[in-house]
């Protein structure tokens, strides 16, 4: 109670200074004007804080390393754990997903907050309960095999990874668009911020870093909304009332629907799809026609000395171009589709499952309940959300911790479609009805640094920004929410900070799990046995230190969004471990056989699936398996999962029932 009573203090003090440090700087731009300086020290400035965290709560105790002690209460856990959870895709990615794709973006809220319920009914309690330190352990521990803990580690590496790096990214981007370094570069100064919190002092550090950072990614996100609601006139509250400017909001959707112009743009959309669709007709003759033409236009240029921007422009053109036909009609066909989508008719925010018939609107149903039940499933088995657990005080505080998580995710959560309704309704009053020549500043900003983010493009010639000409991805619509609601630059810094302080909290987490299951389960359990708590410690830094440099390298590349980076890392999650964790702790009969089998094939199917549809593997590859009811690859839990558990099942009746032992070990678990 005496730690409780003295975090609530301290973290007190620590949320009025840094509300005072915004309003600081915000009178020193009313003075001096914005400046890219107010990136750099709301970006370093939060950096400078989490490392004196770290550096206060550095140990060597294998314990506090590990699991802080066991002695973190359940509000600030609770509170750490909504840190770790809500990531860069949450902070970027959610409001751009709802910005973009209306109703469709719900899945994401509604699967992940479904999935806090699965934590806190089917698993959090009695992985508290056998107090391990991960949860291959609590896997190894229950099924009494190292072969179990030996995948459940491949797992846990796997989705964490793919997550790590989607964090990373989100990182790069941040730095990317603050301080006006190149992308990988921003890359390698986040890991800087990311080692500084979770190297000296493991889940003890990450711990309270992660409650730092807690308070100032909410404030990033209820401050600029506040700020925009009053002037919108929705008080400063919108939460509660934004329906009047989803109204707004409709109507204006209404006149881009039917207004000439847009359908003009539409058209010409439809018409460059065309374009494409008679390549695709003409292969492979027209992969050869067109190389063709790249190579001999750039050996002209060459031979002439045209001007180097061209020949720059032509080799970078030919250098990603595909390699064969196969590989080009997965582009084209890419291509195309993309272009038939701009042509469609818009859809309200509001709609649910638009489609253009009852076939159609059947797999957009499909895919919307299977990404539900993925981050749903995945939630529940995310192992470094389930570890989080093993830092509280008792089973009791773990259930009230999943409580407390569920409530600051929530604040969260409901204030993020109010920021995505407000910024399409600034894009439609504010952007939509302009002269190309008056764009305002923000575009033009936003277009020097990174064009692939944002593009406006007069497809009709009219010279007039219709809604049909902007293409803007997803990830900025957060970052760049104060710049077009204008808002002073200062809220742009406290976005970044708050954009940051996501990407860094889930990193940390991520980070500390992979460092921990390979010291603790591969290291401790399989190889060295009678290594001490100090070796085991040092080995999980310098292992912390070579997969956090391996990640940033493999995030430098930006291989894919963020949203579906996070989204596969869930159907990893599910497919591979939440079978066994759900059979383990509640079907006595499930065998350590039965285990590694379920394991093995949910996994297998997930991954395969993942590569044969997405279309990055597709093009790397060649080969394209075909969409199994028109699930989206995102979505390939929903067959991981029922074939982790129908084998699991199916092998542990075939094998022997287990032994005395690991039936008083589950009975142990399940009861009090």
């Amino acid at each position: 109670m005496k730690l409780a009573h003295r975090l609530i203090r301290s973290y007190a003090f620590y949320t009025i200074g840094f509300l005072a440090f915004v309003y600081v700087m915000w009178r020193i731009e009313l003075f001096t004007g914005p400046g890219v300086w107010i990136g750099y020290v709301f970006l370093f400035v939060p950096i400078a804080v989490y490392a004196v965290i770290g550096l206060l709560s550095r140990t060597s105790d294998l314990v506090e390393y590990y699991v802080a002690g066991r002695r973190v209460p359940s509000l600030f856990n609770g509170m750490a754990t909504a840190a770790d959870w809500l990531s860069a895709a949450s902070f970027i990615g959610l409001a751009g997903s709802l910005y973009a794709s209306g109703y469709d973006g719900l899945a994401y809220m509604m699967g992940w907050t479904a999935g806090y319920c699965l934590v806190a009914f089917l698993l959090a309690p009695y992985v508290r309960k056998l107090a391990r330190y991960t949860i291959a352990d609590f896997l190894g521990t229950r099924y009494s095999s190292n072969l179990v803990r030996a995948l459940a580690v491949l797992a846990t590496i796997l989705c964490s990874f793919v997550y790590l790096v989607a964090q990373i990214q989100g990182v790069g981007l941040i730095a990317m668009r603050f301080i006006g370094v190149d992308f990988a570069i921003g890359i390698f100064c986040g890991l800087a911020g990311i080692l500084v919190c979770s190297f000296l002092g493991g889940m003890r550090a990450v711990t309270w870093t992660q409650v730092a950072q807690y308070v100032i990614l909410i404030s990033a996100i209820l401050i600029p909304v506040s700020l925009i609601a009053h002037r919108d006139g929705l008080g400063w509250l919108p939460q509660f009332n934004y329906g009047r400017l989803m109204e707004r909001v409709e109507a204006l959707e209404g006149n881009v629907r039917d207004a000439g112009p847009e359908q003009s743009v539409r058209d010409e959309f439809r018409h460059r799809a065309g374009v494409w669709q008679t390549r695709l007709d003409a292969l492979p003759q027209s992969f050869i026609d067109e190389k063709t033409r790249l190579t001999d236009t750039l050996v002209n240029l060459r031979r002439h000395n045209g001007p180097l921007r061209e020949i720059d422009s032509l080799e970078r053109q030919l250098e990603s171009f595909p390699h064969d036909a196969d590989a080009a009609r997965i582009v084209w066909t890419q291509h195309r589709d993309d272009l038939l989508e701009r042509g469609t008719t818009p859809v309200p925010m509001r709609e649910p499952f638009p489609a253009v018939d009852d076939d159609a609107r059947r797999i957009h149903q499909r895919n919307f309940l299977s990404l539900l039940l993925c981050l749903s499933l995945g939630t529940a088995s995310l192992p470094h959300i389930l570890t989080r657990y093993n830092t509280t005080t008792s089973v009791a505080s773990a259930r009230r911790s999943v409580g407390w998580t569920l409530f600051f995710v929530a604040l969260f959560y409901l204030t993020v479609p109010v920021l995505a309704v407000m910024i399409k309704y600034e894009i439609l009053t504010h952007l939509v009805g302009q002269r190309f020549g008056d764009l305002p500043h923000w575009v033009m900003q936003w277009r020097r640094i990174e064009p692939y983010l944002i593009s406006i493009t007069d497809m009709n010639g009219d010279g007039i920004v219709r809604w049909g000409d902007i293409q803007m991805q997803p990830d900025m619509v957060v970052l760049a929410a104060p710049e077009i609601a204008g808002l002073p630059y200062v809220m742009s810094g406290l976005i970044a900070s708050g954009a940051l302080a996501a990407a860094l909290s889930t990193a940390d987490g991520l980070l500390l799990t992979i460092s921990n299951v390979l010291s603790h389960d591969v290291y401790y359990h399989m190889v060295d046995p009678e290594a001490s708590s100090q070796r085991r410690v040092t080995m999980s830094k310098i292992l912390l230190l070579g997969v956090a440099l391996f990640a940033s390298w493999v995030a430098s590349l930006n291989t894919g969004n963020i949203l579906f980076l996070v989204g596969a890392a869930f159907s990893l999650a599910a497919s591979s471990l939440f079978p066994v964790l759900v059979l383990g702790v509640f079907w006595k009969r499930t065998t350590r056989l039965g285990a590694v089998a379920g394991m093995i094939a949910g996994l297998v199917v997930c991954v395969y699936y993942i590569v044969a549809t997405y279309p990055f593997f597709t093009q790397l590859t060649g080969f394209d398996g075909g969409r199994w009811f028109g699930i989206e690859p995102i979505s390939s839990g929903v067959f991981g999962v029922p074939a982790g558990f129908l084998v699991a099942i199916g092998v542990s009746l075939l094998d022997r029932r287990p032994d005395a032992y690991t039936v008083a070990l589950v009975d142990y678990i399940r009861h009090p």
